[in-house]
């Protein structure tokens, strides 16, 4: 019971993580139909940025919070320099776009940071805290509760907000929030500027976890990626459903198989699940586009 309790807390450590990537590949999707391979990315700016910051003498909180504003400004900068003037390109066109965005910000922080690996401090202690015979770090309950902070905070934003009311707006039909007097392009980009910075505070909720340098950010966006085609591209709680099924299919993988092979298990699982139900599990209980 002791070590299935182990793996269900570093599952849903992990799982976390993926949950908040997810969230930010699914945001983008349903403002834009766009979807962002440099979501990753985003990850990597906001642990490496705070590291660096907080290594160069700043106190940790401020330096999160420029990581994160600089992850947000590169999410609209990517929109307004890349995505905007390609509009009316292809699905795949665009696709290839954010890949290359990705490439390129893993490019500069490679030459900005170079390539070794940066730590971060855990934020209250490293001593684990004991639970049915298992342990969990405290830095392990910064990231569930801060996903799930995030999480609900975003939720009601989008359905407390006139804002958040026009994000939905243009998700589910951008010509009709046009005609309403939504500013569809000022929604789009507000779209990537905030998935970026989702994504930033998960890199910097995880970087104290498991270390961070500049090509982080490509495994966070396949497992993101996957955690949302699991749960149901463009379902935001799928999002989340996806990233903590993914993380607990490789800890328990990792745990009573091999770790070797605790990618290939979620990965396998994933497949699984969309040649039975293609859309995801949460297929069918989305708004469709009209």
């Amino acid at each position: 019971m002791a070590e299935f309790l182990q793996l269900v807390f570093s599952g849903l450590t992990v799982g976390a993580v993926y949950a908040l990537v997810a969230l930010g590949f699914t945001l983008v999707y349903n403002a834009s139909e766009v979807i962002n391979f440099a979501q990753g990315d985003f990850v990597m700016i906001g642990g490496l940025g705070t590291a660096v910051l907080a290594a160069g003498g700043l106190s940790l909180p401020l330096a999160a919070v420029i990581a994160v504003t600089g992850a947000a400004v590169t999410g609209l900068l990517l929109h307004r320099l890349a995505i905007a003037p390609a509009r009316d390109a292809s699905p795949v066109s665009l696709i290839m776009i954010t890949i290359g965005a990705s490439v390129f910000l893993r490019g500069v922080a490679q030459i900005v940071f170079g390539k070794e690996f940066h730590s971060l401090p855990a934020f209250s202690g490293s001593d684990p805290i004991a639970v049915g015979g298992a342990t969990i770090l405290p830095q392990s309950l910064w990231v569930i509760g801060g996903a799930v902070v995030l999480v609900a905070g975003l939720d009601l934003f989008l359905r407390r907000t006139l804002l958040g009311k026009a994000v939905l707006a243009t998700a589910a039909n951008r010509l009709a929030a046009r005609l309403v007097g939504v500013n569809v392009g000022v929604i789009l980009a507000f779209a990537f500027g905030v998935s970026a910075a989702i994504g930033a505070i998960a890199g910097v909720l995880v970087a104290p976890i498991t270390l961070t340098r500049y090509d982080i950010g490509t495994l966070f966006a396949l497992k993101g990626f996957a955690a949302a085609m699991l749960g149901g591209m463009g379902h935001p709680l799928g999002a989340v459903l996806g990233g903590v099924l993914i993380g607990l299919l490789e800890a328990f993988g990792a745990g009573y198989i091999s770790s070797t092979y605790k990618d290939a298990v979620a990965f396998a699982a994933i497949l699984l699940v969309l040649f039975l139900m293609p859309r995801g599990l949460l297929a069918g209980r989305g708004v469709d586009r009209v």
